[in-house]
């Protein structure tokens, strides 16, 4: 196995299957993908949905854990996020897989630098021994399901980490989004799983997308990471809320769809607190640190 750029297929259940899933109702809903284990985006988030005028569902769609090294720090994340509703991501899923399989489950394209890939399976490896020192959690974790479904006004909602077939699959990237060749199967999956949107993560790119389709239009959300920048001009996370009413926040980019309204909203989490936080558990010259530590200061990728 290609530890680190394989699929398995545990991750994969099509977009059938989103069709065929329980149906939870909220006014507001926020999807949270990509927190990585950042305790100050994850108190400014809640914190954010307490200001709000009426009450607000959560949900962590996947990698909510990833720096969170430390057993204080990885019991935190899990407790609050657990309280919540939640699916897993690839790090998640990768807990139930024993201590000294290597791979981060992340199915990166060819596209990604084969160090990247390596220092993630380095990572993954770390935090799964960190894991194995909370077996409460790790059960409760091994019950999440691998994708939701909402309906928000009229709104029906795919929930994934990756994409519509995968939990790890590529498709929904901003870049993959923007090909011209790619909307004959961006309509498929939205006829299969009976949606009129998507909200993912996973890739690590942030953007908001409409399309058409045979039966109208559809509206794919990929925030990116909540837990850290997504752009250089734009500091802090970014989550997705979906809602019958505008947000009383900040937004980066708003659209609607089904008569709700979809905001990529900004998460101005304490950037300092969070560099400390992060250097305590991979200083410079740690994996974490050579992979990420550049778009967590500055926003800039690799």
């Amino acid at each position: 196995m290609n530890a680190g750029r394989s699929c398995p297929i545990a991750y994969r259940y099509g977009a059938n299957a989103l069709a065929r899933a329980t149906t939870t109702r909220a006014d507001t809903l926020y999807v949270i993908g990509g927190l990585y284990g950042n305790p100050f985006a994850l108190r400014t988030l809640i914190d954010m949905a307490a200001r709000e005028d009426g009450p607000v569902r959560l949900c962590f769609n996947g990698d909510f854990n990833w720096f969170n090294v430390d057993d204080a720090g990885f019991r935190a994340i899990n407790e609050c996020v657990l309280q919540h509703d939640a699916i897993v991501g690839n790090v998640e899923h990768e807990f139930r897989n024993p201590l000294d399989d290597a791979g981060c489950g992340c199915a990166y394209p060819e596209s990604v630098d084969q160090g990247v890939v390596e220092r993630s399976n380095r990572i993954h490896a770390r935090l799964k021994h960190s894991a194995a020192r909370h077996p409460d959690l790790l059960a409760q974790l091994a019950e999440l399901p691998l994708y939701a479904r909402y309906q928000v006004g009229d709104c029906r909602v795919g929930i994934v980490h990756g994409d519509a077939d995968s939990l790890a699959g590529w498709h929904f990237d901003p870049a993959e989004l923007d090909r011209a060749e790619a909307l004959p199967d961006i309509q498929r999956c939205f006829a299969q799983a009976q949606v009129d949107m998507f909200a993912s993560s996973h890739t690590c790119s942030a953007g908001l997308r409409r399309f058409t389709l045979q039966t109208g239009e559809g509206l794919i959300a990929n925030n990116g990471a909540a837990g850290m920048r997504n752009f250089q001009d734009v500091p802090g996370g970014l989550l997705t809320r979906i809602s019958t009413t505008p947000s009383p926040h900040p937004v980066l980019q708003e659209e609607r769809i089904a008569g709700v309204c979809v905001a990529a909203l900004p998460i101005a989490f304490d950037s300092d607190a969070w560099q400390a936080y992060f250097l305590s558990q991979w200083p410079p010259g740690s994996d974490a640190y050579n992979s990420y530590f550049t778009r967590i200061q500055s926003g800039s990728m690799l």
